[in-house]
């Protein structure tokens, strides 16, 4: 037994067996075995709704398995909490950042973790080894609100380093990141990994796991199915793997594209707080009926800012928003959807959806004036039956999985969530779709069906203004893309020829010229 331990020891970083977690009608995780080597990239793929969260969250301590056991560096651990995974030496770092603007990057790091070295100069000799260590080059006295996102990335994982974590849990590490950053970052764990630290890699992107990962295991519908080896294992049958189809392309080369107006912005301006620089300067874009105009940019390059202000969520400070010939820039955010915009937010836990309220509750939010939720006249009443009816409708039609209408948001997974979002906002004929990151976390077959609907409401005649990170994904389904650059337009790219590299070079400024090369 003795032996056993030790080789154990030696040979895996972490070894998770036969972890089974329940929920009131759902067996999450069912049996899951997961063997990861010191020393290795180690990824975790598969659908949203697979497990994959909740077993990160019982390896972090954030909730306990009903059956299984935890081994770390050989030894048997039970976690009641972060706080104890932290100590056995486990971090995570989160796909969606949580970092303070406001307060410095050692501000950050040393949040919570003041015990440890102090706030001298202890502490900051280790905050400069550790940033030397995964590529972190700014002052650590400056604003975390200044940085991009792979600097917030890099604080991010100093944080969990700086708490002495060798085993390291990335959440969809690559999801924000533009290629030339995910290369840096890939470079950033091989070097890491050389000198001893272990990372679980959690992602959708094929392509990507297969080019960092030492080793893979895959997750479907809450039990482990199988490792793969990713020297030999192709993207097509990783994807069969987890959803048992081929993997899905966004390619769409049928030009719906009329010569009908639909979205006209004109010289859009957003004015910057204190006299800052503007948010937004001088917009100008249109969107036909039966046409995809996509958004490439770095995330914090006034993307978001841009969906809000023609969603009149801000108040442009100059400008026009034109939909259909009706000039709408001073109209609200409610009297746009009434006009036919449709929205899918970047953050559908904030903005698209109520967590704790019933599916079909959720499938009124926006359009709570109009049928068939509401039966209209002056009091505007709602049809709670109707709109039970048609979540029902968009939960056959979407794929949305779920025992039905009346659970609460929060009981799907992602990628469920996200199809009921795009559910609602493809319904009652919008004309105009605003989509931002339409398919970000969201697994394979998730993603071909949002995809999938994309083209269909296109070929409808729907315009479509999309906001992607996922260049693959705005190439695929642009007609044509826009780029980005603090506040700006700046260039733009034939998706019929331009490439991701190509792409990422003009968001980063890297590509001085008027158009991105073919």
């Amino acid at each position: 037994m003795a032996t056993s331990m030790a080789t154990s020891a030696a040979e895996y970083a972490v070894e998770l067996t036969g972890i089974t977690k329940r929920f009131p009608g759902v067996v999450a995780n069912d049996d899951i075995h997961l063997q990861v080597r010191r020393g290795e990239v180690h990824a975790l793929c598969g659908e949203n709704g697979a497990g994959k969260s909740t077993l990160m969250k019982i390896l972090y301590g954030m909730q306990q398995p009903d059956e299984g056991t935890i081994s770390v560096d050989g030894r048997t651990v039970r976690f009641r909490s972060p706080s104890d995974a932290i100590k056995a030496g486990i971090g995570m770092v989160h796909q969606h950042f949580m970092l303070a603007d406001n307060f410095t990057v050692a501000e950050n790091i040393l949040l919570g973790a003041e015990g440890l070295l102090g706030i001298g100069g202890a502490a900051r000799r280790r905050i400069a080894e550790l940033a030397a260590t995964v590529g972190l080059e700014v002052d650590p006295r400056v604003l975390v609100e200044r940085l991009g996102v792979a600097d917030r990335q890099r604080v991010e994982i100093i944080k969990v380093l700086y708490r002495g974590a060798r085993t390291v849990i990335l959440d969809e590490p690559t999801a924000v990141l533009v290629p030339q950053e995910v290369d840096e970052l890939f470079d950033t764990l091989r070097t890491m990994r050389a000198d001893g630290f272990t990372f679980l890699f959690i992602s959708h992107k094929l392509d990507e796991v297969r080019a960092i990962a030492d080793s893979i295991t895959v997750i479907r519908r809450g039990t482990s199915v199988g490792t793969a080896d990713p020297a030999s294992v192709t993207s097509r049958q990783l994807a069969e793997m987890m959803v048992g189809s081929e993997l899905p392309s966004p390619e769409t080369r049928d030009s719906t594209v009329t010569d009908r107006e639909v979205l006209r912005v004109e010289g859009l301006e957003l004015a910057g707080e204190s006299g800052a620089r503007p948010v937004l300067a001088g917009i100008d874009l249109v969107v036909h009926a039966g046409e995809v105009l996509g958004i490439a940019g770095v995330e914090g390059n006034g993307q978001t800012e841009l969906v809000e202000t023609i969603m009149g969520m801000r108040r442009a400070s100059a400008g026009r928003v034109v939909l259909g010939g009706r000039d709408l820039s001073h109209a609200s955010t409610l009297a746009r959807r009434e006009a036919g915009i449709g929205y899918v937010p970047e953050d559908r836990t904030r903005h698209g959806l109520l967590a704790t309220q019933s599916l079909w509750a959720n499938r009124m939010l926006g359009h709570q004036s109009r049928p068939p939720v509401s039966r209209g006249g002056f009091l505007g009443l709602l049809d709670r039956a109707a709109a039970r009816r048609d979540t029902e409708r968009i939960v056959a039609e979407f794929d949305v999985r779920t025992p039905g209408v009346d659970v609460p948001a929060a009981a799907l997974s992602g990628g469920n969530q996200q199809k009921l979002v795009v559910g609602r906002e493809l319904s009652g004929d919008p004309v105009l779709l605003i989509a931002s990151h339409p398919t970000r976390g969201v697994d394979v077959g998730a993603q071909a069906g949002i995809w999938e609907e994309l083209r269909r409401a296109r070929a409808r005649g729907l315009a479509v203004l999309l906001i992607s990170a996922d260049l693959d994904e705005l190439i695929g389904l642009s007609d044509t893309i826009k780029v980005m650059l603090r506040g700006t337009l700046v260039a733009d790219a034939d998706p019929a020829t331009v490439t991701p590299e190509e792409l990422g070079a003009a968001m980063t400024g890297a590509d001085d010229s008027e158009a991105v090369p073919a």
